[in-house]
């Protein structure tokens, strides 16, 4: 691991999706984690987006409120204290289930540097709301150099990894060339 490192308690928002992420434990390379807080219709993944992660195991650790999370179309409830661990390449989105707050930790093992994945998409939406659609869905250029940026770290659910992978290396130079940034490199 190189030197990245970032102020225990750093706090970014994403207004897109009502997610605020709290980065208090260092990178290592066994595991990532961060805190989420999600107000009432908050969502992780892009806005309940379904995901995979191909490489590692994402765990949901409910501190307090109600969190869904779906898991291959199946809706999981969590309640303080409980936890849930969605298994590498399953299809899945989480998202904030009663109409209070909703504040969980996530995990991934190994790290594969979900935490600089994570950093970089928060300080961005924070930083660049321009390079957002009207709902917080991220552009496509945007996507496309940070999912090339960052390979194997997250892909959509449905089409095949390897033509994202495919579009994303075809998109991303264009992407720097319109002034898109990757903040935080793997």
């Amino acid at each position: 691991m190189d030197s990245f490192s970032f102020e225990p308690g750093l706090t970014l928002v994403n207004a897109f999706n009502r997610e605020t992420f709290v980065f208090t434990t260092p990178e290592s390379k066994d595991a990532a984690q961060f805190e989420v807080h999600l107000q009432a219709g908050g969502s992780g993944g892009g806005n309940a987006m379904a995901h995979v992660h191909p490489h590692t195991d994402e765990t949901f650790t409910v501190r307090s409120g109600l969190l869904h999370v779906c898991i291959e179309g199946k809706i999981h409830e969590l309640r303080p204290g409980e936890t849930l661990t969605v298994p590498k390449g399953k299809s899945h989105f989480f998202r904030n289930a009663h109409e209070g707050d909703t504040v969980a930790v996530i995990r991934f093992t190994p790290a594969q540097h979900q935490l600089r994945f994570f950093l970089n998409f928060a300080t961005i939406a924070q930083n660049h709301p321009e390079w957002f659609g009207s709902k917080g869905e991220p552009s496509l250029l945007l996507m496309a150099l940070t999912l090339h940026t960052f390979k194997d770290h997250f892909y959509l659910a449905g089409p095949p990894t390897w033509v994202q992978k495919t579009l994303f290396a075809a998109l991303a130079p264009v992407a720097r060339v319109l002034g898109y940034r990757v903040l935080i490199k793997p």
